[in-house]
């Protein structure tokens, strides 16, 4: 970062400090703490149900907080990881400093950090979540020859509150609406300035496609998106803005929700997930005539361990509710340019051109030939709001890895390339696999490929044994078949998994 940038970085630590997140130091939150006059901390840390939980520390002097800084806490790891048996289950729980932020809801100033997991033995915990992806993150590296992976994710979700009658916008048409017709764009624009100021890299928000109302309620969706960063920044990001956002609905009275259904015949809320592999600064994905072999070989990995992919992305009967035509969310295994039939869907790019359109539309402007390469990703349409975001990075950065050595990578790719709309072409969709249809289905591939997950320690046994007994435990094989367009049944179990990750 520059000077520039860091000045009005819009996280006043990173302004304070004068350094970016990734180069906190203890030193450096005990500064902040004496300058801020932080009275508590808050450690947060994500658990098998996908959502943050915290401990809370009244600070006495800066010598206690150095030394909760430095050695952590223990926490029970049986109530947080189910995998684990009770009679062996202290965890420590230790700061990451790269993530502190201010607690924007706090009476009293605090300072908040996630944190990572250690055994007994002060070792990773080989089933936590974050060390799973920081593991997947290191393997792609090594296999790649320095690359790394990035994404950046999309959370689309549904604001809830009392019906009003002036100004609805029209069911199922409320993408990109302004208000008065966007009724929680206020709260859309304040959610992104708290996220940001906690160092979330927010690329835009605006109002999304569902819009209807049921007896006395009315339901908006709404979309923030972010910018593609490294993949354990990413995560945490998601997952602070997640908490960030439900707490400020509690605030504003409304219901913030990530399911991925709500309703028959209503759009769903994925959690997208855009890539990009880059080395020394440069997108790889670009090639000199399009999408370059990486590109490819990262598609290839993704498409070859799709099914199993939905049980870290999809980890909820609701889900598959999503998961069916006609819906802009995908069913079968394929890609495509800028197509939201496709599994995985190319967005459109920036050519050197086209900086050509700014002096179009403004005359006074000079034509530009800007390489704007590093916008270029390619996004993944299956996950949701269900996911724990780290173990679906880290099994996407597993997918993606699983390209670079598959020996007909390329052409596998190639082979599963969609250019029409696949619901309207029979011929074509009957040629491409299909995505599971439950949790029973997702827990069966994840069981025929989890070999590849186990890959150098990356996914422990014991983690991919407690998923597939989660999945398993929905019994939902034939549940979206028994509900089928049943509005009433849909909406039960909608209200079941209304909190979901």
């Amino acid at each position: 970062m520059t000077q520039e940038q860091l000045k009005f970085n819009p996280n006043p630590l990173v302004a304070f400090l004068e350094k970016p997140m990734a180069e906190f130091t203890k030193a450096d939150i005990l500064k902040v703490i004496e300058e801020f006059q932080i009275e508590m901390l808050n450690f947060r840390y994500m658990a098998d149900d996908g959502k943050l939980h915290t401990l809370n520390f009244v600070i006495q002097s800066l010598a206690h907080a150095d030394e909760v800084l430095t050695s952590g806490e223990r926490v029970d790891g049986s109530s947080l990881f189910p995998y684990i048996e009770a009679g062996n289950s202290d965890l420590y729980v230790i700061p990451r400093f790269r993530t502190a932020f201010l607690d924007p809801f706090s009476e009293v100033p605090t300072l908040d950090l996630l944190c990572s997991f250690f055994n007994k033995d002060g070792e990773p915990f080989a089933l936590a979540p974050e060390y799973t992806l920081q593991k997947a993150a290191r393997a792609f590296r090594e296999a790649t020859g320095g690359m790394d992976f990035e994404v950046m994710g999309e959370l689309e979700y549904y604001a809830i509150a009392p019906k009003e009658e002036q100004y609805m916008a029209e069911d199922q048409h409320g993408y990109h609406v302004s208000m008065p017709f966007c009724k929680f764009e206020e709260f859309r624009t304040e959610a992104m300035r708290m996220i940001a100021a906690a160092g979330g890299e927010i690329k835009y928000g605006h109002s999304e496609v569902g819009n209807f109302t049921h007896g006395d309620l009315m339901y908006e969706q709404n979309e923030i998106e972010f910018l593609p960063t490294k993949l354990e920044q990413a995560a945490d990001q998601l997952v602070i803005a997640k908490w960030m956002m439900r707490e400020l609905g509690y605030r504003y009275g409304i219901t913030i929700t990530f399911a991925p259904k709500i309703t028959v015949g209503k759009a769903g809320s994925g959690m997208h997930i855009h890539t990009r592999v880059s080395q020394n600064g440069k997108n790889m994905y670009v090639g000199e005539n399009g999408l370059s072999d990486v590109a490819m070989k990262t598609m290839a990995g993704i498409l070859s361990l799709a099914g199993s992919l939905t049980a870290f992305g999809n980890t909820n009967p609701t889900s598959y509710f999503r998961l069916v035509p006609h819906q802009e969310a995908p069913t079968n295994i394929c890609w495509g340019d800028r197509n939201r039939s496709a599994m995985v869907r190319v967005p459109l790019g920036w050519n050197k051109g086209s900086g050509n359109m700014m002096a179009v539309v403004n005359p006074l402007e000079k034509k530009e030939s800007v390489d704007f390469s590093h916008k270029q990703t390619i996004e993944l349409r299956t996950p949701d709001g269900s996911a724990n975001v780290y173990l679906l990075l880290a099994g996407m950065t597993v997918a993606a890895r699983r390209g670079f050595e598959m020996a007909d990578a390329v052409q596998y790719a190639k082979d599963r390339y969609v250019s029409v709309n696949i619901f309207e072409h029979e011929d074509v969709l009957s040629r491409l696999d299909v995505l599971p249809d439950s949790c029973a289905a997702s827990a069966d591939l994840l069981e025929r490929d989890r070999a590849v997950y186990e890959q150098d320690g990356i996914f422990a046994p014991q983690l991919v044994d407690g998923i597939l007994k989660q999945l398993r435990a929905f019994n939902d094989r034939t549940l979206r078949a028994d509900i089928g367009k049943d509005a009433q049944k849909t909406l039960e179990l909608v209200e079941t998994f209304i909190h979901c990750g």
